[in-house]
């Protein structure tokens, strides 16, 4: 069997016609659902290291450069998600489009979406639950609470050491795990709660914020570059771009939903573009107060609203908005973790892993081998790497993805030129080839460094394929 030979699309399509769940959700619902997968740490986290690190204030371009090839990702996503509306990801795509093995290493490198990106909230929400508990005189050893190669600052001497392990991280993974494999069954009801309290936060942070912008805070907007790549300076803000790319991690997660929605055709487009189009706006403005409140040499920190919020007068704002962005970083939490067992658990079935990836609990009815392995994968991350590291390689693995999916619409149009396409990317194949020369371009910014765990990932990633995948693939069997 051919290596690049495809699932047989016409299953795909027959499963689409099986209605094994309900169509139950409208544009506004998968609007919210778009905004309360994306809004979460690359928003409240790492928006303030980008500023820091890289961009300084120029920071608000970074959002839009990312969001550039995010609209070009997610009008082939659209496409996807009408033509093939089932609950599936990436990986369901790229198993009708461009065959196993590219099915194989993007399910692979959806780990780096979904499991590391997991790792990257738990650190932030770390960060925040150790600031509200502050607030409250409960003072958790801070060496403890961050990984071995972050340095903090001991809050009674001001010395700064390096941390040790990040506990409340590992402990928020353990506890959505468990409860994952309890069974935990989201409503858009719920989701939608969960939106409008984190919106909210973004607005009030912003309507409050804006009165104590410093304009000198905006002086250099675009830091002069350091003599190193990616260190201000207009490399600066490609890498800030790679970094803060992060941040619209989710609204791919929209397409999952594509069996669930009401009109598929006319409510997909509408989720993915819409929920990218709000959140964009919001992050910009997001991010100009945070970098007019403080200086961006104060910003290289996990919690940089905490930061920003302490320079106000509003105390009693502190707790209520440090609680909102904790409460918020939960449900991405769940929702990356259940994802990743969802891919793990399709790539199980096509006999691509071992069956424990399948395995349902006789009780609970949930894959809960796949979620203890991760949950000891993810929290060993979240305990012991630092934050940056986290996002990064979750930005080059999702931007990754983002191209093959930009790919994957190119030969579809070639292999199945008269399937019926309810939403169709426009200007084929000008904008798929935008989309891939552009989620290139970002993943070029975030530095060679990136690369290689990337080519690393997937070197690991073939090595299982050739050495088990393959060998035991129900497609390569029975096609």
């Amino acid at each position: 069997m051919s290596l690049f030979a495809t699932k047989p699309l016409e299953l795909l399509l027959k499963d689409a016609g099986h209605e094994t769940l309900r169509r139950t959700l409208g544009p506004t619902q998968l609007v919210a659902l778009g905004i309360g997968a994306i809004i979460g740490a690359g928003l409240f986290s790492l928006t303030g290291i980008a500023a820091s690190v890289n961009a300084g204030p120029a920071v608000v371009l970074s959002f839009v450069l990312a969001s550039v090839g995010c609209a070009f990702a997610g009008l082939c996503y659209s496409e996807f998600a009408t033509m093939i509306p089932i609950a599936g990801s990436a990986y369901t795509y790229a198993y009708a489009t461009m065959g196993e093995l590219m099915a194989w290493l993007i399910g692979w490198d959806l780990v780096l979406e979904y499991a590391v990106g997991a790792s990257t909230v738990a650190v932030s929400w770390s960060r925040y639950v150790m600031s509200f508990f502050q607030d409250f005189g409960i003072h958790f050893p801070q060496q403890l609470a961050a990984s071995p190669f972050e340095p903090v600052t001991l809050p009674e001497t001001g010395v700064v050491i390096q941390g040790l392990i990040n506990l409340p991280a590992m402990f928020i993974v353990a506890a959505i795990s468990l409860l994952l494999i309890i069974g935990i069954q989201e409503s858009a009801r719920i989701n939608a709660v969960i939106v409008v309290i984190k919106v909210t936060v973004v607005l009030v942070f912003i309507a409050l914020g804006w009165a104590y912008i410093d304009p000198n805070n905006f002086t250099p907007f675009i830091p002069p570059n350091t003599g190193e790549t990616g260190h201000f300076g207009w490399s600066g803000v490609l890498r800030g771009a790679g970094l803060v790319f992060f941040a619209f991690i989710g609204f791919d997660a929209v397409s999952t939903a594509a069996q669930e929605a009401k009109r598929p055709q006319r409510d997909m487009p509408i989720g993915i573009i819409g929920s990218l189009a709000v959140c964009t706006v919001l992050y910009v403005l997001f991010a100009h107060v945070l970098t007019g409140i403080v200086n961006y040499s104060e910003l290289n920190t996990a919690a940089p609203v905490a930061v920003a919020i302490d320079k106000t007068d509003y105390r009693w704002l502190r707790p209520a908005v440090k609680l909102a962005i904790v409460a918020g970083y939960t449900s991405v939490i769940l929702v990356m973790l259940l994802g990743q067992s969802r891919v793990f658990y399709s790539m199980s079935r096509d006999g691509l892993l071992p069956k424990l990836f399948c395995d349902i609990h006789p009780r609970f009815r949930t894959p809960w081998r796949s979620n203890l392995l991760f949950m000891a994968a993810t929290g060993l991350l979240a305990a012991f790497a630092p934050i940056r590291i986290l996002g990064e390689a979750t930005s080059i693995g999702t931007l990754f993805a983002f191209v093959l999916v930009c790919g994957g619409i190119i030969i579809m149009r070639r292999t199945y030129p008269d399937l019926p396409r309810p939403f169709k990317t426009p200007f084929v194949p000008v904008v798929p080839i935008l989309g891939i020369a552009f989620n290139l371009f970002l993943m070029y910014g975030l530095g060679w460094t990136n690369w290689a765990r990337l080519f690393g990932w997937m070197a690991i990633g073939l090595f299982i394929y050739f050495g088990y995948s393959r060998k035991h693939s129900i497609t390569h069997n029975k096609f």
